[in-house]
């Protein structure tokens, strides 16, 4: 059984796993490459669909795509097991993909990335990583989402670059509140 303080390790760990996992979708999803990039030792090796290599080499090969192709694109993590041994760990994380494209039509995909991480120098990053692909599809298409709601975008505008509300720092309102007289 492990002492509090071993359990208290063990959760650290696992939250910083977690937090590389994150990193590497928001960074893709935000065209952020310095972000994605720091989810990976510069020594990691990607394999995703027909690409094999370093983490880098992935960004030029996947971005491109996603850029033409699509106008945003979504990384949802889901289920996660996390094994921990020492500085190494094994993840197994389901995802759910999703992409608006440049012709309005949505395309959804689902699978695992699972990945052997390793702790260097006190951080957690992917050491190897393989994108298990297990399903895709496009369901009908529909217009823009609420774009029948006049002025929807006064809240910001999600930007696939650093411009997007979710790199306001500080977070701020930058309208005026509708709920006062």
């Amino acid at each position: 059984m492990m002492s509090r303080d071993e359990q208290i390790d063990q959760l650290l760990n696992r939250q910083a796993i977690d937090d590389c996992l994150t990193r590497f979708c928001r960074g893709m999803d935000r065209f952020d490459k310095a972000l994605y990039l720091s989810a990976f030792f510069d020594d990691a090796i990607v394999a995703a669909g027909p690409f094999v290599g370093s983490a880098e080499a992935c960004w030029d090969w996947a971005q491109p795509m996603h850029e033409e192709g699509q106008i945003l694109t979504q990384h949802a993590l889901l289920n996660r097991t996390i094994e921990i041994d020492g500085d190494s760990a094994h993840s197994e994380c389901y995802y759910l993909f999703v992409a608006r494209n440049q012709d309005e039509s949505v395309m959804l995909a689902g699978g695992r990335y699972i990945d052997r991480l390793e702790q260097r120098d006190g951080e957690w990053r992917i050491a190897l990583r393989t994108n298990q692909v297990e399903w895709s599809g496009m369901p009908p298409a529909f217009p823009p989402p609420f774009s029948d709601i006049a002025d929807i975008a006064l809240n910001g505008v999600s930007r696939r670059d650093t411009d997007d509300p979710s790199y306001w720092r500080p977070l701020e309102n930058r309208r005026a509140r509708t709920d006062q007289d």
